[in-house]
Parts: structure tokens; C-alpha cells; sequence
């Protein structure tokens, strides 16, 4: 090994082929991250235009004709908005919960080597990602079998269970080694303790992974409320964002057929694809700002999952 290759401190210098791999790597990632964020400073440029500027010029990076009018038309109401964003956080946060706590508990039993009814278990939960009973069956069965049209258990049930994270969570556990487990159990531990004080630190990463594709799924759903919701003040911040949008346009359509041209432009005023921009900062605002907190999560996960000598 030659001596130029070797630093005061005697570790190796990077050859000239790991600094040009560094700088493609990180030319890329920038380029992705640009990709990524662009786009979202976009929207977040034009919720502040006003709605003349952006038919007239279009989007961009920059607002153009500083307004808030379109802030101002999400939040005529706040009482109302408040409401809709408590009945979504609160349908994320049980939601989640509850749906972590039942796919790690069914994937840890289907992991399981002693559980001789494991693979039957197991057939029944893939069938269901093969074939869909469809819409009608799941109305009837939520509507007139289980009573509950206009109920928060209509928002909260669709969503709780998912096959697709409980093979995620089952490949985790399933990575565990048996003598791990084996090990507890002589300690006194049952099934229970087994599963939290022991199964569950190691996976952490997959808890991470899988409690974020469900809060996604909670916050990001309107089409259960639109099928199942009929009172206004149950609408969860998605739905009623988006009958606030169609709501506008209507009205706009309704101006234009009936006014004079002259009272057709002064219609032109309401916000629409500003607007639209302005819910989409509003929807995805508090989903970034927590998304630090579960990368946390995924970080130490890593770290306590890691295999150690």
C-alpha cells in the first residue's frame, strides 16, 4: 500500500474513484430532492398569489400579486375547520394506534412456528388481497348489518387493518431469532410480556414504517366520509375541504349562467386554484411537521434492531 494513500492519523484516503461516486451520489440526491421540493414550493408560492395572477401568468416559484384571499376563504368559518381538523386527528391518532397494536399482534402469532393453524390463518388474510367483496357488499354491511351510516366507527373501521402492513410487520418479526424468544420464555415471560418487552423494541423501524402508512391512510381519507358521513359536523378535514372547493365552483358556475357580464368578472374574485393550493398547504402542513418525529423513531429503531457482537 503506498504511503500517500494513508493519513496522518493512518486510516486510508479515499481513491479518486469513491470522491467521483461521492459526488454523483449526492449530485442525484440533490437532483430528487429539487424534484421533490419544487413542486411544493409551487403550491406554496401560489396560495399566496391572487387568483387574477395565476390565470393570467400561471404558476410560480415566487408569489405573484401577494394575497391572502384564499387563506381567508379556508378560514371564513374557523370554528368549522377546527372542528374538522380535531375529528381527523383524532380518527389519526386512535386509528393508528389501534391499528399497530392489531397487526403486530396478528403478525406475531402467524410468525409464530408453534402455532400449528398458522398457514390456514395465513390463506385467509392473502385471499382477501386476491379478491374484493366490492362496494355494495361493504355499504350494506356497514349501512344496514352493523348501523353505522353517519358514525366516526364508519371512518375508523375501513381503515384499521391492512394485509399489505401486516406482511410487513410478519417479515419483521419473522427476522427475530427463535432462541430470543425462547430465552424469554424460560425467564417466566408469556406470550404477552413476550410480545411488548421484547418483540416490539426490536421492530421499531417496522412500527415506524407501518404506524406512517396508516396515519397517511386516516389523514388522507374523504371517500369513507363521503359514503357513510351525512352530518357536516362529523366531516373529517379531507372531505370537508374538498365540499368547500366544489362548493365554490358551483356557486362560480351558478353566477356566470345567471348575472350580467359585467357581475360575471366580479365573480371571477373567488378564489379557486389559489384556493385550491391553500388546502393543500393546510392538509399537508401538520403531516410534514410531524414527519420529523417519526424519523426519529426510525433512526433509533435502526440503531436498537442492529445486530450487535
Amino acid at each position: 500500500m503506498s504511503e500517500k494513500s494513508l493519513t496522518v492519523t493512518g486510516k486510508i484516503k479515499p481513491g479518486i474513484d469513491v470522491k467521483i461516486l461521492n459526488v454523483l451520489a449526492y449530485s442525484f440526491c440533490t437532483i430528487v430532492a429539487l424534484a421533490c421540493l419544487v413542486p411544493f414550493v409551487m403550491v406554496l408560492s401560489g396560495s399566496f398569489s391572487s387568483e387574477q395572477a395565476v390565470i393570467a401568468n400561471g404558476f410560480s416559484l415566487l408569489p405573484q400579486d401577494f394575497s391572502l384571499e384564499a387563506y381567508k376563504t379556508v378560514f371564513r368559518e374557523p370554528m368549522t375547520v377546527i372542528r374538522a381538523y380535531l375529528t381527523t386527528i383524532g380518527l389519526t391518532v386512535v386509528g393508528t394506534t389501534l391499528g399497530l397494536l392489531l397487526q403486530t399482534m396478528t403478525a406475531y402469532v402467524l410468525s409464530r412456528k408453534d402455532f400449528e393453524w398458522r398457514n390456514i390463518f395465513s390463506f385467509f388474510f392473502y385471499f382477501t388481497t386476491l379478491f374484493s367483496g366490492g362496494l355494495v357488499p361493504t355499504y350494506i354491511l356497514y349501512t344496514r348489518t352493523l348501523k353505522l351510516q353517519d358514525s366516526y366507527l364508519a371512518l375508523l373501521l375501513p381503515l384499521l387493518f391492512s394485509v399489505y402492513n401486516l406482511l410487513i410487520m410478519k417479515s419483521y418479526i419473522s427476522a427475530i431469532p427463535e432462541s430470543l424468544i425462547d430465552a424469554a420464555k424460560i425467564d417466566g415471560c408469556g406470550e404477552m410480556r413476550t410480545l411488548f418487552q421484547v418483540v416490539m423494541p426490536l421492530i421499531k423501524p417496522a412500527l415506524a414504517t407501518v404506524g406512517l402508512f396508516i396515519a397517511l391512510a386516516y389523514w388522507n381519507d374523504w371517500y369513507n366520509a363521503m359514503l357513510y358521513i351525512k352530518s357536516d359536523t362529523k366531516y373529517p378535514l379531507q372531505y370537508f375541504l374538498y365540499q368547500m372547493v366544489n362548493n365554490i365552483e358551483a356557486y362560480k358556475k351558478l353566477i356566470a349562467s345567471n348575472l350580467v357580464s359585467s357581475e360575471v368578472v366580479s365573480s371571477m374574485s373567488l378564489p379557486t386554484q389559489t384556493l385550491k393550493m391553500a388546502l393543500t398547504i393546510v392538509v399537508t402542513g401538520p403531516i410534514i411537521l410531524a414527519f420529523p418525529l417519526v424519523q426519529k423513531y426510525f433512526v433509533q429503531g435502526i440503531t436498537i434492531g442492529a445486530v450487535k457482537g
